[in-house]
């Protein structure tokens, strides 16, 4: 259907930036500019299919899938982009829930990124106000991730068909943050070439306001990795002096690493799990096993760490007389994106500007903010953030295996607004308003931004040549990137297995069914906002 667009002129934008590249933003001055050309028509495409954009933030949501485990994640998207016109490659990188769908021919090719995998035992019921689980102690998308790839796919659908239209060379690639809480595959995807040939890298990842930065990243870098002691099985009241407790080695590696811990800079973190300790009290175990991850804001720190981490493992089985093998199940670089496209993407961030809540969203929000005992009752936020330059003082945190892709092809993070203040990360309250209409029109707006980036770069040469030329003479003058993975290090694809067998059925009958319920809300039977919890009959 022919589309008709008024097409505007382009507001004068001015960046008012510090001298000093170190300041944490850069203010702007001036009205917010205007979209118009092809980015106005993306922009008005996007909107049209903003009911694609809520079946696929509806539909991750209901699959519930943890890393590595992604599958009904994968048959979904892949199924879409196939009826689209893109080639899909499943199983990349020995990954089997992973996949890459491209379209087009020629340069730029713009890969668009995003993670689909959730989080242990937050299932959570969207549009209610107050902790209501779908399925008890069952994974849910208690970080968002359901959302990410609706506004990749979304913005990829509305250029490629202004590419079409006007013959324009370009190459669009999609593909998943498979397992990215575990940190898992990006690193592995890197390794096997799969940047090489790409131009830039967009980004996305569900926050509670727009936003985008350059520079060094607040966070860490890590590496994730599992010890696994070997010892002798014995009875452990008949004759323990036989056995040689493998349990007893990840205990006193512990012990010695929490010692270690009380010296280790504010900036960096570090955690475990044991992950196996043993079958039963009277067997001593003959086998046992630690998951650590070891943070830090440079990737010198993180080497030095684990270096030290390493000789804890080798005493602790010294000490046990067992032996010890390790295992790296994830890795993460230090996070740096990449200035020309941050700022060719605050620019779009401030052209499409915040959704615009509805009274009924923002109730909900206030009513969520309460339930959580926020710091202040806001609701949700109506301006974008300023463009984020790096921090004049380090700030510690999460980490994100984006960092190894930002390290091999010039990238940026786009933050989109489809949650809440005032939430906990890795949480079930991070869940609640992610199959809501809060979700839907923040990955709409969202894909907008996208899509008006890709523009920039499919029809200015010169960004992208910026973006390289960031990337050669600024990011990696004087850092070489060099993976916390090794050539033979395989992916840690049996994570999370058992997990999802144990719920799958069950989660199974919340799948949501686009053809006979207009939304998630509504074939779950919520009446948003649901701001009490109804009583009991």
């Amino acid at each position: 259907m022919k589309r008709i667009f008024a097409l505007v002129a382009v507001l004068s934008l001015s960046f008012v930036q510090a001298a000093s590249a170190q300041d944490e933003t850069i203010a702007v001055e001036g009205p917010p500019p205007t979209l118009s050309g092809l980015q106005a028509e993306a922009a008005e495409i996007v909107g049209d299919n903003q009911k694609l954009t809520q079946e696929i933030v509806d539909s991750l949501f209901s699959f519930s899938e943890l890393g590595f485990q992604e599958f009904e994640t994968q048959r979904y998207l892949t199924q879409i982009l196939e009826s689209n016109g893109f080639t899909v490659e499943q199983g990349v990188s020995g990954i089997p829930s992973a996949w890459w769908a491209s379209w087009g021919s020629g340069k730029p090719v713009i890969a668009l990124g995003s993670d689909v995998d959730g989080i242990p035992k937050s299932s959570q019921m969207p549009g209610v106000a107050y902790r209501q689980p779908m399925v008890e102690g069952a994974p849910g998308h208690g970080e968002g991730h359901n959302s990410g790839q609706a506004v990749n796919i979304t913005a990829a659908l509305a250029v490629k068909e202004l590419m079409e239209r006007e013959n324009l060379p370009g190459t669009i690639v999609i593909w998943p943050g498979v397992a990215e809480e575990l940190v898992a595959t990006k690193a592995w995807f890197a390794r096997d070439g799969r940047y090489d040939g790409v131009d830039a890298v967009l980004f996305t990842h569900v926050d509670d306001a727009f936003g985008v930065s350059w520079g060094q990243a607040r966070g860490t870098g890590l590496v994730s990795v599992e010890y696994t002691f070997d010892g002798t099985a014995a009875h452990g009241a008949g004759d323990p002096w036989k056995g040689r407790s493998a349990l007893d080695a990840v205990e006193l590696m512990n012990v010695a690493w929490n010692f270690r811990r009380e010296h280790l800079h504010p900036l960096q973190r570090s955690h475990y799990v044991i992950v196996d300790g043993g079958d039963q009290p009277n067997v001593v175990p003959s086998k046992a096993t630690v998951w650590y991850f070891i943070r830090e804001i440079t990737a010198d720190g993180i080497r030095e760490n684990f270096a030290t981490l390493q000789r804890i493992a080798e005493g602790a089985a010294m000490m046990t007389d067992t032996t010890v093998t390790r295992r790296i199940v994830g890795a993460a670089y230090p996070r740096h994106f990449n200035k020309p496209i941050a700022e060719a993407m605050h620019r779009n961030i401030r052209a499409i500007g915040m959704p615009e809540w509805s009274d009924d969203d923002q109730e909900f929000a206030r009513a969520f903010q309460e339930f959580m005992e926020a710091e202040e009752i806001v609701g949700l936020k109506t301006e974008v953030d300023d463009l984020q330059a790096p921090l004049e003082e380090p700030k510690s945190g999460g980490s994100d295996d984006i960092g190894d892709v930002s390290w091999n092809v010039p990238t940026v993070t786009l933050r989109f607004p489809s949650n809440i203040e005032g939430r906990t990360g890795h949480h079930w309250s991070s869940a609640i308003a992610m199959a809501t209409p809060v979700a839907h029109k923040g990955a709409s707006a969202g894909a907008k931004v996208v899509a008006a980036t890709m523009l920039d770069m499919i029809q200015d040469q010169q960004l992208v040549d910026n973006a390289w030329t960031y990337f050669r003479e600024e990011q990696t003058a004087n850092e070489t990137y060099a993976p916390f993975i090794g050539d033979d290090d395989p992916p840690a694809i049996e994570k999370n297995a058992d997990i999802m067998n144990m719920y799958k059925d069950e989660l199974s009958r919340y799948y949501y069914d686009p053809s006979r319920y207009d939304t998630y809300l509504e074939q779950l039977g919520i009446d948003y906002p649901q701001l009490e919890k109804p009583e009991a009959d």
